[in-house]
Parts: C-alpha cells; structure tokens; sequence
C-alpha cells in the first residue's frame, strides 16, 4: 500500500504546498466556486473596506483541500493588510497565542488552521481579544498573583476546521460569519485547471473555450477534473502528474489520451478511486459478502487503520453511492458493485455478478 496517496485531500508535502501556493488566487474575483460564500465575503469585505474598520471574524469548515487557506490569504489581500498564518497544535501555551495578537497591526488576519484542536486555556484568551480586543495576562501565582491588561489592534480572525462539531459553542457564538464549504462541480473544477494550465503554461490543444459538461468531457483538463473527487487541491496534483507525464513521454502535448496513460500509471481510475479504494470495496464485497461489517473489521482485515479508513476513505466512497453505512455496519451498493464488477450477495442468498 502507497504511503502516499496521490487522491488524498491532505497537503503531502512541503513541495506539494508550495506548488499550490504558487497557484492560488489573489482575489476573490480570481475565486472559482462556492458562490454563496464568495458572495457574502465581497458586501463583508466591501463594508469594511469603506468603513475603515477590520472585517469580522469568519469561521470556515469543510473537507480538506477546499480553499480554507486560499480564502484567508484573499480576504487579506482584500483588505490590503498582513496575513499571520498558523495552526490550533501549534499554540500550546498562552504565551505563544500572546505573542501572536500583540504583535498583530489594525486590520490585520490571523488565520488557526485546524482550529479545533485549539487548547480550551487558549480559547479564554481569544474571548476577549474578539470581543474587546483585549488580552488579562496573569502573572505569577498565587498570593502574589496579578493580572495586566494588554491592549490588541482590530483584527480579523480566519478560524478553519474539518471537525466542526468539537468546536465549543462560546468559540463558535464568537464568529460573525460561519460558512461550510462544499465539494465543487467538475465545471466548476475545469475552471480552476484552465487557469491552472496557463499559469503552468502547459501546451493543450483541446483547452476549453465552452463551460458546463460538454467541456467537462471534451477535453485533457476535464479528464482531469473528473477523477479530482470534488476537490481543488487534488486537481491541482493531478495536472501537476500528468504534466510531468506528457512532458517525459509525449514531447508536452496534453490530451484525454495522455491524461489517462498518466493517471492509470498512478492507479486513479475515471472516477477518482485509487487501489486503496479498490481494496476496500472489495474487502466488503469477497471477504464479507457485501457487508454490512464494522469499520474495525475492515481495518484489520486490510492491515491498516480505521481511524484512516474512516477519515480519508470513506467520505467520497459515501459522496458517490459506493459505500452506505447502516446501524449494522458498512455495505457495498449495487452501484460501488457494478463499478468493480464485484459479486454482490442479494436477497435469499442470491448472488448477482455485475460486469
């Protein structure tokens, strides 16, 4: 089993962020999808901009890979101010979030990533910096015992998440605008690797002039777009295999053809699923006879972690009707069955093939 999965939605490594980096959009005019969002940031951010005051505090969850950072980063821009980036794990004691906030100038986004996993002592501290822009730091303990009051600049919080839920309710009451982001269309993710591709400058002929599912399956980028699992950042991965691909072997012409060569080289099928997809699935459907099996089951037959399965797995098999979780446990669908071309058990012990 690869350590690396070339599917997943996680960033895999430092070279991997910077690649995205130098992809990502300066303006929210440069954004592509989740219009209700980028909506709503636009008359926030306007408003803020003519008020001259800082833009409130905004809490974004969802799947990795969906644009979280790349929405922090704009509304900076947007604001014309300073972006501090950093992560929940990373601040363990009160000091390092102090540091932080002091050190922040008016109007300035302080962006936690993985917010969740923020310590509950550290969130006391955010309180009143959101609120009043205020931080009352104790020093020393005990009879001797004082608090001081540190003044903070307006400032914008960007908190983002995959676990909305172990967010506390007082955190939560706390953002003024709380938004989920959503998977994106192939259209929507054809968009981003045309500009992509001209960014990359990488020669394809068949580029798209159209949008909508006639362009979507047309062409080199919507082959791409098509197996990117509704998420920009493993689109981005994708394009960035196959120009490696078309570069090494077809002198850096890209095409539907060459997209496929590539990408079955990697495992990813036209629908996105890489073998341990594959594997999974057919666990159920030869092991268990289409379940429904427990997750741990699964795991252990597989040698691998539920934990992973669950988190990293699952989500798309669920998304796209392969996968079905009951109160007994998962089980393979008629349509994750016909895909594979697995036997799936039927009624009264019938077992149907589907090819």
């Amino acid at each position: 089993m690869p350590t690396e999965r070339i599917i997943s939605a996680a960033a895999a490594t430092p070279q991997d962020e910077q690649f995205n980096l130098a992809l990502r959009p300066q303006t929210l005019g440069e954004y592509v999808g989740q219009p209700a969002l980028t909506e709503k940031l636009s008359i926030t951010l306007e408003a803020s901009r003519q008020r001259g005051e800082a833009m409130e505090h905004v809490l974004l969850h969802g799947p990795p890979g969906l644009g979280k950072t790349t929405l922090a980063h704009i509304i900076a821009n947007e604001m014309g101010t300073h972006l501090t980036v950093t992560a929940g794990p990373a601040l363990t004691k009160p000091g390092d979030l102090v540091g932080l906030l002091t050190k922040l100038q008016p109007r300035d986004v302080l962006f936690i990533d993985e917010i969740h996993r923020l310590p509950i002592a550290l969130e006391e501290y955010l309180y009143s910096a959101m609120e009043d822009y205020k931080i009352d730091v104790q020093i020393d303990s005990g009879m001797h015992a004082k608090t001081i009051t540190l003044p903070v600049q307006p400032f914008t919080l960007i908190g983002a998440t995959t676990r909305a839920g172990l967010i506390s309710g007082p955190m939560r009451s706390r953002f003024g605008l709380t938004h989920s982001l959503e998977f994106y269309s192939e259209a929507d993710l054809l968009s981003i690797l045309t500009r992509s591709a001209g960014l990359l400058e990488m020669n394809a002929p068949d580029m798209p002039t159209a949008s909508g599912s006639d362009a979507v399956g047309s062409s080199a980028l919507g082959a791409i777009a098509s197996r990117a699992r509704g998420t920009p950042r493993i689109a981005n991965r994708l394009l960035r295999r196959v120009r490696d691909y078309a570069q090494v072997r077809h002198n850096n012409t890209l095409n539907p053809a060459v997209v496929d060569e590539a990408l079955q080289l990697e495992g990813v099928d036209a629908l996105g699923l890489d073998e341990l997809d594959r594997k999974y699935l057919r666990c159920i459907a030869e092991v268990y006879e289409g379940g429904p099996v427990g997750l741990e089951a699964v795991a252990a037959t597989l040698g691998d972690d539920a934990g992973t399965l669950e988190q990293a797995v699952e989500p798309y098999l669920l998304q796209i009707g392969f996968l079905a979780r009951t109160r007994k446990g998962r089980q393979l669908t008629k349509a994750g069955a016909e895909h594979l071309g697995l036997r799936l058990r039927l009624a009264d012990n019938e077992e149907a093939l589907f090819d």
